[in-house]
């Protein structure tokens, strides 16, 4: 326990001085291991982040396992003081190298407890209340992330950063969510586009991991919490002054700007 609060409190620390995070002296062994010590960072990041509101799930789509290099999706932590809503000017400074991604968020309206897994793709769908235009905000806060590892980059929440929310809209009115087309416009120009499809074969596979990945920690999802269900398009990397748009068909728009 002690490798495992070591590591997380380098981590912290990195986090909370916008450092970039150098190769840890004793890095968790594998992946198990390094949801050991992101469980631990969020407990030390608590009092600076808020408190834990939801998920991010990274490695949803093929154009993500094949730029990180992860044939498989991961989770981390999404914190209260990290949500923001559509037209958020943050600053730039505040991130080691901030970067932004396309994501279909999900606001759940109940429980999915580790006693009811497994569970499908139908059976979380079912659990969802709204969904959210979403830009993920991420961050490359490493030397070089390239060499860190799977289980460090798990560790350390898989480069979330927080995210800023569209405007709301209730399950009822959401098109086909495989179908959906999304754009990811930087200062007017496309940079990225994918569909729903893109996610795992659909977002909700995507939910349904995550919600069997917590399963097997003896840990659920609530009714109210968000989860950004994985990136449509690759990560774009941002400098001060860009502006994103994020589009989704029939989901709607959002907006941030980086000063």
């Amino acid at each position: 326990m002690d490798r495992i609060l070591e590591a997380a409190k380098a981590i912290a620390l990195a986090r909370r001085n916008h450092a970039p995070l150098a190769a840890l002296e004793r890095p968790p062994g594998d992946e198990a291991e390094g949801y050991q010590v992101q469980r631990a960072l969020h407990d030390l990041l608590l009092p600076h982040v808020g408190p834990l509101v939801g998920y991010k799930i990274g490695c949803t789509s093929q154009v993500m396992q094949d730029y990180i290099g992860i044939p498989h999706p991961c989770g981390g932590g999404v914190f209260q003081k990290g949500v923001h809503k559509s037209g958020a000017k943050l600053a730039a400074s505040n991130y080691v190298r901030v970067g932004v991604e396309c994501e279909i968020a999900v606001r759940l309206k109940r429980d999915l407890a580790a006693g009811e897994a497994p569970f499908t793709a139908e059976w979380v769908g079912e659990a969802v209340e709204a969904y959210h235009p979403a830009i993920e905000i991420v961050d490359d806060r490493y030397v070089k992330w390239e060499t860190m590892g799977a289980p460090t980059l798990i560790a350390d929440d898989f480069f979330a950063a927080g995210c800023v929310l569209g405007p709301r809209v209730p399950r009822s009115s959401v098109p086909d969510l495989k179908a959906v087309k999304g754009r990811a416009i930087v200062n007017g120009e496309e940079a990225g586009h994918g569909t729903g499809a893109d996610v795992l074969g659909h977002p909700h596979n995507a939910l349904a991991w995550l919600a069997n990945h917590l399963a097997a920690e003896g840990k659920g999802l609530h009714a109210g919490q968000l989860v950004l269900t994985g990136s449509l398009v690759k990560t774009l990397w941002l400098k001060a002054g860009d502006k994103v748009r994020i589009e989704l068909d029939g989901l709607g728009v959002v907006e941030a700007e980086f000063t």
